[in-house]
């Protein structure tokens, strides 16, 4: 494929980093998981003192609920779940946190060869964009979700993954092709 005393192709490092770091981020999110819910590797100290899962979970339902407040309406919150009154609501899960499509696009924009700048302010501008459109998930899952049947075979978790990587891969596509995107990004 290439001679053994050259470099790989900047397409193999790049997938190769996009792997690593991927399986990298991903992996810590689980690990940490693991050892900060009680049962299996449980660590109380990683409980109790360095639980960024927990209070990830509590920011989601904080600003969800206070956006809810702010519209006007009677919000009901526990460690896990947020209830609107006269309303539905939901449960955090894990995998609700968005920790997936997070470590996928870190590590697509750490691993992909432009300026440490661009990389950085794309990468932090991709990670709240994330976070803002969950929380826009959970508020209309608060207001709207009714239990029932599935729209060909899709929950609010497919629909939201669906969207949310159409937007990523335009934000994606438009980094890699625009070169007259506003400079913040291209430097």
């Amino acid at each position: 494929m290439f001679n053994t005393n050259q470099h790989p192709p900047s397409s193999i490092r790049f997938l190769i980093h996009f792997a690593c770091l991927f399986f990298l981020f991903y992996g810590f999110n689980l690990g940490f998981i693991g050892l900060s819910t009680p049962g299996g590797l449980y660590h109380p100290f990683a409980d109790h003192h360095l639980n960024y899962i927990k209070a990830w979970r509590e920011l989601c339902l904080f600003t969800t609920a206070k956006i809810l407040e702010l519209t006007g309406h009677t919000v009901y919150t526990t460690d896990i779940s947020l209830k609107v009154q006269g309303h539905a609501g939901f449960r955090l899960i894990y995998s609700c946190l968005g920790y997936g499509v997070m470590s996928f696009f870190a590590a697509f924009t750490l691993a992909f060869p432009k300026s440490l700048r661009s990389r950085i302010v794309f990468l932090v501008t991709g990670l709240i964009s994330i976070q803002l459109l969950n929380t826009l998930r959970f508020v209309l899952i608060a207001l709207f979700y009714k239990p029932g049947p599935m729209w060909f075979l899709a929950d609010h978790h497919d629909v939201f993954n669906f969207a949310l990587y159409l937007i990523l891969l335009t934000m994606i596509y438009s980094w890699l092709n625009y070169s007259n995107l506003p400079s913040l990004f291209n430097s």
